[in-house]
Formats: structure tokens, sequence, C-alpha cells
């Protein structure tokens, strides 16, 4: 099987999260400038079998879109360009940065790396990942 690789959208960096092989465990893998992301999933994929991107979809508490879905959906159909064959997929993100802090929190992390955006960024997208792998 192939890789399912996660992306939580940022408007300076996007937190980046794929499964193993047999796409049972999400594992947070970098964070990636925004304006470098294209490029970069383009090499992931020449590296590593990818047959899913899951991409965050940041909702308000009622459920219309957020502002930042205005700079996603311009991504979005670049990547459908760029990187056809591959499917894209829409998860709900709201709470997911809370739960990326909660979760450093929870395990340990010292305050200084709790300010460490790139790694909430990271955990947010793993977390957007077990959330597709869990309801898929």
């Amino acid at each position: 099987m192939a890789r399912i690789l996660a992306i939580d959208y940022g408007g300076k960096r996007c937190g980046i999260a794929v499964t193993d092989e047999s796409q049972i465990i999400a594992s947070g893998l970098t964070t990636v400038r925004t304006m470098d992301l294209l490029s970069w999933l383009k090499n992931y994929v020449t590296e590593e079998e990818v047959e899913l991107f899951i991409v965050g979809e940041p909702k308000r508490m009622h459920g219309e879109p957020s502002e930042s879905e205005k700079l996603i959906k311009p991504f979005l159909e670049k990547l459908k360009k760029e990187l056809p064959d591959i499917p894209i997929k829409r998860i709900d993100e709201r709470f997911t940065s809370k739960m990326a802090f909660d979760t450093m929190i929870a395990s340990g992390i010292s305050k200084k790396k709790r300010r460490d955006k790139a790694l909430v960024d990271q955990i947010s997208a793993t977390i957007i990942l077990q959330d597709y792998l869990y309801n898929r």
C-alpha cells in the first residue's frame, strides 16, 4: 500500500504528517514553508508512494468556512493540476491546534518547545490524519 499524507495548511507554514505504508500509524513528518509546499510535495511523491492527500478544512464554530479557506482553495487547484493522479480529501480541522497544544502539555514538552508553532502545525497535521484514519 501507499502512504496517506496530511497537510495542516497555514499562511506561513504547513504541518505535514504521513501514515506508514500499511496506513495504520499517523506520524508527524515535518513543517514546510507555505511558499515551498507545492515543490516539496512534488519532490516527496517522487521518493515515496502517496495514495491520498488529506487537507485540513478550517471551519467556524457553526460549520461555515473560515477566512483561511480563501488561501487554501487556490493551493488545492494548483495541487490538482500538478499531481492529478493523487486524490484530495478534506477533513474538518476545528480544534486541532488546541488539541495539539494539549497533547504537547500532556506529553511533558517544555514551555519553550510549546511556543514552537511549527511543532504545533506538525502535531495538528497528525491529528487531522489520525481523525481520517479513525473515521474512514
